[in-house]
């Protein structure tokens, strides 16, 4: 039995739980939060989430676990098996997460957790991100999926990672870097939320913050 440590609130967590849930594997799940404890540092040696338990230990980091699934259950496929569109597939991902969800974190304090993050740092970070949006659109196709017309692990990515870049620079700077940039977001989330492994992601997300928020009000 595979088990996913993390939590519903770290969208890399969820991202690996989508993966799980479109190739219909039975998993358990162990609440984990980042840390530098030794026994974490055993099975993730930065101490972050999420990470795997399999058969054989432990692995850590979203994209390899992803990629160990998709080798190890390749139905449904999350890549395609032609060389080129997986290659173009993950400069997709690359882009999406190192270029775009790894510059909009250095806000997500001031974004989310009632922090406030300096003006050199907002300024950089709104550089690098128009930037790069511009740089992600001429790639992107949005026919109706990112990579073309097949849902891909891109799409698991972009679904999870894209809402909280135009929630995140919608609260910091007053403008959805998104929208402004003609990528809507919004109607391309509504797309994926018709699938059932968003729909559990999400329901179980919002169940999992309910229960966060009950235990501070008590």
């Amino acid at each position: 039995m595979l088990k996913l440590y993390g939590f519903p609130v770290s969208n890399y967590y969820n991202k690996v739980k989508v993966v799980l849930y479109e190739k219909g594997l039975p998993f358990e799940e162990s609440e984990s939060i980042p840390c530098q404890d030794e026994p974490l540092l055993q099975c993730s040696p930065l101490g972050k989430v999420p990470y795997l338990q399999t058969e054989k230990g432990f692995l850590a980091e979203s994209q390899v676990i992803c990629d160990f699934l998709e080798v190890t259950h390749p139905t449904p496929a999350l890549f395609s098996a032609d060389p080129w569109r997986q290659a173009k597939e993950r400069e997709l991902l690359t882009m999406v997460e190192l270029h775009l969800e790894l510059v909009v974190r250095e806000i997500y304090s001031q974004a989310f957790f009632g922090g406030t993050v300096s003006e050199g740092t907002r300024n950089r970070t709104e550089k690098l991100l128009r930037r790069n949006i511009v740089a992600f659109k001429r790639l992107a196709k949005f026919a109706p999926f990112v990579a073309g017309e097949t849902f891909t692990m891109v799409d698991i990515a972009a679904g999870i990672h894209l809402p909280i870049l135009g929630m995140a620079t919608q609260a910091v700077y007053g403008e959805d870097f998104l929208n402004a940039a003609g990528i809507d977001w919004k109607a391309y989330g509504k797309m994926l939320s018709e699938r059932e492994s968003f729909q559990r992601m999400r329901a179980e997300q919002k169940a999992y913050q309910q229960a966060q928020q009950a235990k501070k009000a008590g």
